[in-house]
């Protein structure tokens, strides 16, 4: 308990790391991986867009990096990272790695979700002389809306797994403060209070977005 106490500031240091990686990604990753999955759904055969050129380029490009395990893929994207950014390790490296795994994963999550809404409210849509763009504004977009947001939710989740690997690339977080400080330094009691805390974070995550998700369908 002492050594917890001593590391107080640390551990919240960390804590604040860990929302900054997760609310960064979840912008830059949610974005593209929203853009990617409208993409997907709108060149897929009988899309409001179809084209089988595009939805074949993105379907490889996703499914190529999709498989990738994480920890590889933070060391695959490296000189990428270094590339853009300008650095392939920190906290910095790990949003952008984690940004990009993050909107192949979101692309599908949105390609399926679209994908419910029923093709008769869009069949309506087009009788009614709707163009594409308003019908995937005004009708596909605001239809899917819960599942979307239940779908984000779990994205959010998985991200803040994800940030535990951060300390392989110097990066910081509460998964690698317990790693350095609980792990390594045999403090079970380190370890808990940041998985603890990882637990907490994650609860009201979950309870946000089902009551959002619950909010919009009940519209």
């Amino acid at each position: 308990m002492d050594r917890l106490l001593e590391l107080g500031p640390e551990f919240w240091v960390a804590a604040v790391e860990t929302l900054y990686m997760v609310a960064l990604t979840l912008l830059f990753g949610g974005v593209v991986g929203l853009v990617l999955g409208v993409v997907l759904y709108t060149t897929r055969p009988g899309g409001l867009w179809a084209n089988r050129v595009v939805s074949g380029v993105v379907n490889v490009v996703i499914n190529f990096f999709r498989p990738i395990p994480f920890i590889i893929f933070i060391a695959a994207v490296q000189p990428l990272s270094r590339a853009i950014i300008g650095t392939g390790i920190g906290n910095d490296a790990l949003i952008f790695a984690l940004s990009l795994a993050a909107s192949f994963a979101i692309a599908r999550i949105v390609e399926q979700n679209l994908l419910t809404v029923s093709p008769g409210v869009i069949e309506a849509a087009r009788a009614m002389g709707a163009a594409p763009f308003r019908i995937l504004r005004t009708v596909v977009l605001p239809e899917a809306l819960g599942p979307l947001i239940l779908g984000y939710t779990f994205v959010l989740v998985a991200i803040v797994d994800m940030t535990a690997v951060a300390g392989l690339i110097g990066g910081g977080g509460l998964g690698n403060f317990a790693l350095v400080y609980g792990y390594r330094q045999y403090q079970p009691l380190i370890t808990w209070a940041a998985v603890l805390l990882i637990i907490a974070f994650v609860q009201v995550v979950q309870f946000l977005g089902n009551w959002l998700a619950r909010k919009v369908l009940r519209r």
